[in-house]
């Protein structure tokens, strides 16, 4: 009895040595296709050379005066229509907290409302003695904690005011006194980077771009501005580096009271962002802008022949060849509308920053195009602390008053996005609008299918697969097939996690194996080997989330959504042909994959026999209407989707009694409660609840509703 209890313990040690050995890999065996990095950024940017290749051959089309201004007309509807309408001026309703006076400088402290119940803090620079009426610079802060206050910025700032100009400056929200994500002791949760693309993403599922927010504030700006009796409305120019050199040239081509720009350390050309940085900030984006035939060139050519200057550096993050190629394309347009002279670069050698170069050609640039001539160099002056700078009391005005926040403004879009959607929509119309929203194409039969091993567990086999389909990469995967009869049919486990993970001895994978089916495992991208999709760092990345691969899919109007559903569908359809005797195909989803499975399955119909979803994402209102919600969800979303679909919905066009879906979760990532998921699906669908369970119960579970 004791020699076969050994016996027993020792042949349990050699099975569980034997799979702790066990290789689940696929890629490692075939190192070139395991060794494309950034795989699906190569073909978002494959995409998106192409779309740069067809602008590139319509302007060197452009022929004189008359060319470049049909152009000018076309690019300024098309930044009409991809900033988003905007609403309608509503009062400013100013006040200054405070005054300051030093070395010839008086600073008015004030706030206004760039929309009623939305704050904007701000500081107007003014000399003190001056005659007649000032020309004014607009200036926008870059991605500084403190916004206008930090000491390279009020370097510039007083600069100007030195040489008699009135300043403008206002915190982008996010930044300085508008930083919305407070903690404990006054610290932002974010850098402010994120402070802008946390919330800012989010209104790309509204279909509507955070550049709108951030625009308008400098549109209200100007308007406060001009009202001002001391500022000559003629004579407004704009400014700004980093960040700030994104905002003044947005607000620099549309809003044409402004008469002379000077972004710096922004302007690059698309191609040389893309294959450098990647995608970087929310507000930095336009939705399909490049699909649609813009680049950044477009900024500079459509305010021309209004003076410009670009201001660079050779060693900035932003290329400076990108920037080159700007300013050669964008002199054509000048030289056509007569006034060369009026588009200006000049360049330092220095990393991204402010140098004192290019700080005097901007003075020069302003003194010259503003009518107000003067010495141009570099004057010592005296900066103020933060402290006297501040608006409120606390340096932050939501300490102080009850204002809106970016997220109130896309929760608010949100709801009038949804009112306006359409309620009943018949399962061929939501499979044509995620077509047309997703950029979802048939993906056909896989291109190649390479037989990668074999393991050996005690009651099923693994086969190993390389899939190639129309994405252009290769999926790992992996197939368990129980020996001897096979009653369950197939079931494709798209599992969050990975393949490796989800094929763990004990998981659910291998339940469903030991219950009689062949359970294929896949990694789809972004997952398993398959994780190095995107550019590795930038400010894009928010709690792990490659935010700048979705933001690519974003300028290109190719979803991540439509990749991931061109590998479903691709998949599905290459296990249905290997399957023996016509077995049914089922599908189970984890986690985000959940999303992706819901909308996969309503592309293409009647592509699985019955489907799970374990834990998904309830709907996408619940991402634009929850203050934490997780980023993780954002790829299984496109612009706009919200005002098409929602996941509910794509639920409710499954065949009565075929979908399955356990505990759910709302966008912070938390579990509906039973009485709130069982609402939020359609009757035809069957929503369970559950706690933490062991695989062995949950297989149970997923394996009585199969049947």
């Amino acid at each position: 009895m004791k020699r076969a209890l050994l016996y027993l313990v020792a042949a349990g040690l050699v099975s569980l040595q034997a799979r702790a050995q066990e290789d689940l890999k696929v890629l490692e065996l075939w190192r070139f296709h395991g060794a494309d990095p950034h795989l699906v950024y190569n073909g978002l940017m494959q995409t998106a050379s192409g779309q740069l290749g067809k602008r590139q051959a319509d302007i060197r089309r452009i022929r004189g005066k008359e060319g470049w201004s049909l152009r000018q007309k076309q690019v300024s509807a098309l930044l009409r229509e991809m900033a988003g309408a905007f609403p309608e001026k509503t009062p400013l309703n100013p006040v200054i907290t405070g005054t300051l006076e030093r070395d010839g400088i008086r600073v008015e402290k004030l706030f206004f409302e760039s929309r009623p119940g939305y704050f904007v803090t701000a500081a107007l620079f003014m000399p003190v003695n001056f005659t007649g009426k000032l020309p004014a610079i607009v200036y926008c802060s870059g991605h500084s904690v403190n916004g206008f206050r930090s000491d390279t910025y009020q370097n510039i700032i007083l600069n100007y005011v030195k040489k008699g100009f009135a300043v403008l400056a206002f915190d982008p929200i996010g930044q300085g006194e508008r930083i919305q994500y407070l903690q404990a002791g006054g610290k932002s949760r974010f850098g402010p980077t994120h402070e802008h693309s946390y919330p800012g993403s989010l209104s790309f599922v509204n279909g509507l771009s955070p550049a709108h927010y951030f625009i308008w504030d400098g549109i209200r700006a100007v308007d406060y501005l001009v009202g001002r009796k001391e500022i000559d409305p003629a004579r407004i120019g704009i400014a700004g580096r980093s960040g700030g050199g994104t905002q003044s040239a947005y607000i620099a081509a549309m809003d044409d009271r402004i008469l002379a720009a000077a972004p710096e350390c922004y302007l690059t050309s698309f191609d040389k962002l893309l294959r450098s940085l990647g995608p970087q900030d929310a507000e930095q984006l336009f939705i399909h802008a490049i699909a649609r035939g813009f680049d950044l060139a477009d900024l500079v050519e459509v305010r021309a022949p209004k003076p410009t200057l670009m201001v660079t550096t050779t060693r900035d993050m932003f290329s400076i060849e990108g920037a080159r190629e700007i300013y050669r394309e964008a002199l054509a347009a000048y030289q056509a509308l007569g006034r060369p002279d009026h588009l200006q670069m000049v360049e330092d050698d220095a990393v991204h920053a402010s140098t004192k170069k290019n700080r005097e050609a901007a003075y020069a640039f302003f003194r010259k195009f503003l009518g107000n001539p003067g010495n141009t160099g570099e004057e010592e002056v005296k900066l103020f602390t933060e402290q006297e700078l501040n608006v409120f009391p606390e340096g932050n005005l939501y300490s102080n008053r009850e204002g809106k926040r970016l997220f109130d403004l896309v929760r608010e879009q949100a709801e009038t996005v949804v009112k306006g959607r359409k309620t009943q929509a018949s399962p061929a119309v939501l499979r044509e609008e995620l077509r047309g929203i997703s950029g979802y194409r048939d993906p056909g039969k896989p291109a190649e299918v390479i037989f990668s091993g074999r393991l050996n567990r005690e009651a099923y086999d693994i086969e190993k697969y390389l899939v190639r389909g129309a994405p252009g990469f290769y999926q790992p995967l992996l197939w368990l097939k129980p020996r001897g009869d096979n009653p369950g049919g197939a079931v494709l486990l798209l599992d969050e996690k990975g393949k490796k993970e989800g094929a763990a001895p004990g998981g659910l994978a291998d339940r469903l194996a030991l219950e009689g089916y062949q359970v294929i495992l896949p990694d789809l991208s972004g997952i398993g080997e398959l994780a190095n999709t995107g550019l590795p760092g930038g400010d894009a990345h928010i709690e792990g989330v490659k935010l700048n691969l979705w933001y690519m899919s974003i300028l290109t109007g190719k979803s991540l959504l439509a990749t991931r559903m061109e590998e479903i569908v691709l998949l599905a359809d290459f296990v249905k042909d290997r399957l023996p005797g016509r077995k049914p195909l089922s599908l189970v989803a984890t986690g985000t994959l959940g999303a992706d499975a819901l909308q996969a399955m309503t592309v293409r119909e009647s592509l699985f026999h019955k489907k799970v979803l374990l834990h998904p994402l309830v709907s996408f209102e619940s991402l634009v209407t929850n203050p934490d919600y997780r980023p993780r969800y954002l790829p299984s979303a496109t612009p706009g989707v919200l005002g098409r679909y929602d996941l509910p919905q794509l639920a409710g066009a499954q065949a009565p009694g075929t979908l399955l879906v356990i505990s759910p979760v709302s966008g912070d990532g938390k579990p509906l409660d039973p009485g709130s998921a069982g609402k939020a699906y359609p009757s035809s669908v069957t929503v369970q609840h559950s706690t933490v369970e062991e695989a062995a119960a949950l297989s149970s579970r997923i394996t009585g509703f199969l049947r």
